[in-house]
C-alpha cells in the first residue's frame, strides 16, 4: 500500500520526506554497515535533494548510489542531462559519498553499456529509492504502457508525447523538439524491489497523476500505479497535488 502524507508546502514536504530517507538509509548502516540508494532527478526532487545531503545522521562514507534514468545520447554537459543535475547537485556536495554508478546515455555501445549497468546494480540491492512521480503517471522513465514484467535493471525506453512535454515544460529544453525520444532507464520491476520507496511529489501539475496512481487501478497505463502492491511505499504530497484527490487527506 501507499502510505500518504500531505504537508502545506513544497518545502515542508521535501524537508519531510529526506527525514525519512535519512532515517531510513541510517538504519541500513547500523543494520549492514552500508547502504545503498537511488537517486531520483527532475524539478520535483529540488528541495528535498537539498534538505537530504543537510541530514547529519548518514555516514555518506557508506553510501552507494545509482540514479534512475539518463536521455540516450546526451552529453553530461547538456543542461538537462541527469548525471549533470545529479553531479551538481548531490554528488558534488558530498565529498565523502561511498560511490556513485552514473549511466552513461551517450555510451558509443549502449548494449555494452547496459549491461555494465545491469550488473552493477545486481550487485547491490537496493534499501531506498527516492523517485516522483510523471505528470502522465510514469516511474523513472517508464511510461505508459509500461513494461511490468521485465526483470533487466535498466532497459532502453520510448518515451511518450506527454513525457516530453513535461520535460519541455519544465524549462530543461529550448524546444520540445530538442527533447530526446529515448533513454535509459531503471525497470519497473527493480524499482519494487527496493526495501523502501520515498515518492516526493509537489505541485497542482501533477495532481491528476496522484489521484489515478492513488484512486485508480494497478495499470500500466498509470505506471506508478504498481505502487499500490509494495509494502513499504510513502507518498509525500503538498496541497496542491493532492487537490484532485476524491478522498481528502487529514
Amino acid at each position: 500500500m501507499i502510505e500518504i502524507k500531505q504537508f502545506p508546502t513544497k518545502d515542508e514536504n521535501a524537508i519531510a520526506a529526506a527525514a525519512l530517507g535519512a532515517q531510513v538509509i541510517a538504519k541500513a548502516i547500523a543494520e549492514r554497515g552500508s547502504a545503498n540508494i537511488v537517486v531520483a532527478t527532475g524539478a520535483s526532487q529540488f528541495e528535498m535533494l537539498e534538505a537530504l545531503i543537510g541530514r547529519d545522521e548518514i555516514d555518506w562514507s557508506r553510501v552507494t548510489a545509482f540514479h534512475l534514468d539518463e536521455y540516450i545520447g546526451m552529453p553530461d554537459t547538456h543542461p538537462a542531462s541527469f548525471r549533470r543535475y545529479l553531479q551538481e547537485r548531490f554528488v558534488s556536495r558530498l565529498p565523502t559519498l561511498g560511490a556513485f554508478h552514473f549511466v552513461q546515455g551517450d555510451a558509443e555501445d549502449l548494449d555494452a553499456e547496459l549491461a555494465r549497468i545491469c550488473a552493477v546494480l545486481d550487485e547491490h540491492p537496493i534499501d531506498l529509492t527516492f523517485a516522483g512521480i510523471g505528470e502522465n503517471g510514469h516511474l523513472a522513465f517508464n511510461d505508459p504502457p509500461a513494461d511490468f514484467e521485465s526483470t533487466d535493471a535498466y532497459k532502453v525506453v520510448d518515451l511518450e508525447a506527454r513525457c516530453r512535454m513535461q520535460q519541455f515544460g519544465e524549462g530543461w529544453f529550448a524546444t520540445l523538439e530538442d527533447v530526446p525520444h529515448r533513454a535509459i532507464s531503471m525497470t519497473v520491476q527493480r524499482i519494487m524491489s527496493s526495501s523502501v520507496i520515498i515518492l516526493t511529489v509537489p505541485d497542482e501539475r501533477k495532481s491528476e497523476a496522484v489521484r489515478e496512481v492513488i484512486e485508480g487501478p494497478v495499470t500500466n497505463m498509470w505506471p506508478a500505479s504498481i505502487l499500490q502492491t509494495h509494502p513499504a511505499c510513502h507518498l509525500f504530497l503538498d496541497i496542491p497535488a493532492s487537490s484532485k484527490l476524491t478522498k481528502k487527506l487529514i
